[in-house]
């Protein structure tokens, strides 16, 4: 999986997973202060019904209540402050709901399971006290008041078919109410000392899931996730602003721009690393492309003007002698340029991207012993042998394209015969990782310095290898971008039989492209 993609998935995810855990602890605390409220706002106009007070002198409390004393309890000093201003005091841990409210010196105390059936239970008691009485002409003023008093609706049941459940009627029956949930309201049917039933009516119940919090969530949730998403995009974009600005600043000519590397490895990073590179083969190859102009011009001037010369002097040849020496010099100079632009077309076509290699098994032995041969016949003055490293025998096929291979080792043991005094010696180092040729000869050998120069395309030293020697400056160019097409390297050391040392290194087994 893309890398980008992965870590705004993982990103996104975190987010998610926190603000998940944030929303979860927030409707957890609201949903604490939620409930306390509601079942404070159920309680506290039953225990500050009018007229309610005068039950406390006769302690003619329902079973649901019990005084206490302010010093007995337990409350805070915030809640004993609540109690001492007149308010009501609710506390609802889970499992049981305490309400305190503070009458004189009495502290009324109600505890209740989460139910709330005895929160009920004392609103029925209220409500039977009110309507039990002699005089039926005030009972519907009675009733009203309740109403204006307490957040309940009451009314008489007239239609029999709500008392068609047994259980309902076995609860009138022993109890004398009878408490019951439908579309999320509560309902008390109770019986009254006349026979008389009525039903109260309460406020629909508290809900965990309220539409302003959940509302409120999800608001702050898609606005943080835009957030973070804007966030992303804007880094992204600045990051590509960056690798558009260095591409413009290329199209302007300003061809060392580069994209800052951010140590990031995503699709972006990886982006600006491709960028970077082909900025650098640009550059390279731009300046290559001026260099071997102005070489060429270099190295065209001179067998173009012996061709000159050569035919001005056949006009005044006075003998048919005279007249094929210069033709002869003229076709080896012509050879001379036919040569020169073939190396400089193999050069070009290796170095602006390479040539299409079909990568083969070969043996690289072989290759090296051909080679060995081919020269041996063409310096027969020369010892050019070849020789094995122990062992590296079972190692010498590999997978390469044995043209080029053959043209690398080939420039390596030509360059070798022009400078050895008498001996070249090409060893093979073979393994089952790497496949290793070093041609070795007893020359003058190469200053250190310039070791990394004689890479450079027409370049010659001024010292033993000089223009007599032969060549144009591109041999070794060539061997170098073989092999970096082929993932190898190559390089110049000092030899042991006291002249130069040149390595090629290259993996036996190519990877897929």
């Amino acid at each position: 999986m893309n890398k980008i993609i992965l870590r705004i998935l993982v990103g996104l995810v975190s987010v998610v997973s926190v603000l998940g855990l944030f929303s979860a602890i927030l409707i957890n605390a609201s949903n604490n202060v939620r409930i306390e409220h509601y079942w404070a706002d159920l309680v506290s106009p039953a225990l500050s019904f009018p007229g309610f007070e005068s039950v406390f002198t006769r302690r003619d409390l329902p079973n649901s209540l019990f005084v206490t004393s302010l010093e007995d309890s337990d409350l805070s000093d915030l809640s004993e402050s609540r109690l001492k201003s007149g308010q009501v005091v609710v506390k609802v841990d889970g499992k049981k709901i305490v309400a305190w409210s503070l009458n004189g010196n009495d502290l009324i105390k109600l505890e209740s399971d989460v139910s709330g059936e005895v929160v009920y239970e004392l609103y029925r008691w209220l409500v039977v006290r009110e309507l039990s009485i002699p005089d039926k002409d005030v009972l519907e003023s009675r009733i009203n008041n309740i109403e204006q008093a307490l957040p309940v609706t009451i009314s008489k049941i007239l239609n029999p078919e709500k008392l068609q459940s047994q259980r309902m009627l076995n609860e009138l029956a022993d109890r004398g109410f009878y408490v019951y949930v439908s579309d999320s309201t509560v309902y008390c049917l109770m019986q009254l000392s006349d026979g008389a039933l009525y039903e109260i009516k309460f406020p629909q119940l508290y809900s965990e899931l309220s539409w302003p919090v959940i509302l409120f969530l999800i608001i702050s949730i898609i606005a943080i996730l835009l957030m973070i998403a804007y966030s992303l995009v804007k880094t992204f974009d600045r990051r590509l602003k960056n690798i558009e600005a260095a591409a413009s600043r290329i199209s302007r000519g300003e061809l060392d721009a580069r994209v800052a590397r951010t140590g990031s490895e995503d699709s972006i990073g990886r982006l600006g690393a491709a960028f970077n590179s082909m900025a650098d083969h640009i550059q390279r190859l731009m300046f290559v492309q001026k260099e071997m102009i102005h070489a060429v011009s270099h190295e065209l001037r001179t067998p173009v003007a012996r061709i000159r010369f050569g035919v001005q002097m056949i006009e005044d040849c006075p003998t048919e002698d005279e007249l094929q020496k210069q033709v002869v010099g003229i076709d080896g100079d012509i050879q001379e340029l036919d040569e020169l632009i073939d190396e400089i077309l193999t050069y070009a076509r290796l170095e602006q991207g390479g040539p299409i290699l079909a990568f083969q098994e070969a043996d690289v032995g072989a290759i090296v012993e051909q080679v060995v041969s081919e020269q041996g016949s063409v310096k027969p003055e020369m010892k050019i042998f070849s020789e094995y490293k122990k062992g590296s025998e079972v190692w010498k096929i590999s997978e390469v394209e044995a043209r080029y291979i053959h043209r690398s080792i080939q420039n390596l043991v030509g360059n070798a015969t022009r400078y050895a005094n008498g001996k070249v010696k090409v060893l093979c180092s073979f393994d089952s990782e790497t496949c290793r040729v070093d041609v070795e000869d007893d020359g003058p050998g190469i200053p250190e310095e310039d070791w990394e120069s004689v890479f450079t395309p027409f370049a010659r030293l001024d010292d033993s290898r000089t223009r007599s020697s032969g060549g144009y400056g591109l041999g070794l160019s060539i061997v170098r971008r073989i092999l970096y097409w082929h993932g190898g390297q190559a390089f110049l050391g000092r030899s042991e039989l006291g002249g130069a040392k040149f390595s090629l290194v290259w993996p036996r087994k190519q990877e897929k492209r």
